[in-house]
């Protein structure tokens, strides 16, 4: 991680960060295990909600730490990749994301994508804007996503009131 997603200035000291493996149901049906790096306080609670989500059988396409794509959230988003800490800034500013606290979690998003005025900025995600069509591996109110982040107090970023960020589940709700 070093040099790619975390590196000197990042809000969090690496030693607070712990890599996850976790097991779950892939979207052609099989079993699959992926790694995610969290802060250490919210450990445990993912590990839980990953339980929930493995027991509803809610496929996950992929899960790997962002280093696989050199930290870059954008090629991360449009491999499809579940993912939690990267030290990054939130778009456009210059103010520090929640995932550089290793506090958020980005699920399947390309199913769920970020929506600004009716659009987003991956073309694979556009037929997932009409959130009415349930399909798998999409979040919506009262699925197996949301209320499994809802059970350890997560906010989701499709209740924002402003744009939508349908894959984006963090501690603080922001």
């Amino acid at each position: 991680m070093t040099g790619v997603s975390w590196r000197p200035g990042c809000p969090v000291p690496v030693r607070h960060l712990r890599l996850l493996t976790l097991t779950h149901h892939r979207f052609d049906g099989r079993v699959g295990t992926g790694r995610l790096v969290v802060h250490e306080d919210v450990a445990r609670e993912v590990v839980e909600v990953f339980r929930r989500l493995y027991r509803a059988h809610f496929p996950i396409r992929r899960m790997v730490t962002v280093d696989a794509y050199r930290g870059s959230d954008f090629r991360s988003i449009e491999a499809d990749n579940t993912s939690a800490f990267n030290c990054r800034y939130v778009e456009g500013t210059r103010r520090w994301s929640e995932h550089a606290y290793g506090r958020a979690l980005d699920l399947n998003p390309i199913e769920n994508p970020y929506v600004s005025g009716g659009r987003t900025s991956h073309r694979a995600s556009v037929t997932y804007l009409d959130r009415s069509r349930r399909r798998p591996g999409m979040t919506h109110e009262g699925g197996a996503a949301v209320r499994s982040f809802d059970a350890i107090g997560w906010g989701w970023g499709g209740r924002w009131s402003g744009p939508k960020d349908y894959q984006h589940f963090s501690a603080s709700g922001r």
